[in-house]
């Protein structure tokens, strides 16, 4: 008997967490960090002094909702 595509069904491979868990990591790290550099940079906690920082991001600031002036 021949087999057909349809008899054949595929199933995902399981990934472990171990192999997940580095890359959640440096995800969740780098949307704080541009949440930062977005809505708090140039404020009372300022790393960088200047303008530039805020006038680099002003219009993100604006599209995601945060004050800025």
């Amino acid at each position: 008997m021949e087999r057909t595509a349809s008899e054949i069904t595929l199933q995902p491979a399981p990934i472990p967490v171990t192999a997940v868990l580095p890359w959640a990591t440096f995800i969740v790290l780098m949307v704080l960090l541009s949440v930062y550099f977005i809505g708090a940079e140039q404020g009372a906690t300022a790393l960088f002094s200047g303008n530039q920082v805020h006038e680099y991001f002003h219009d993100a600031r604006h599209l995601l909702g945060f004050p800025c002036h």
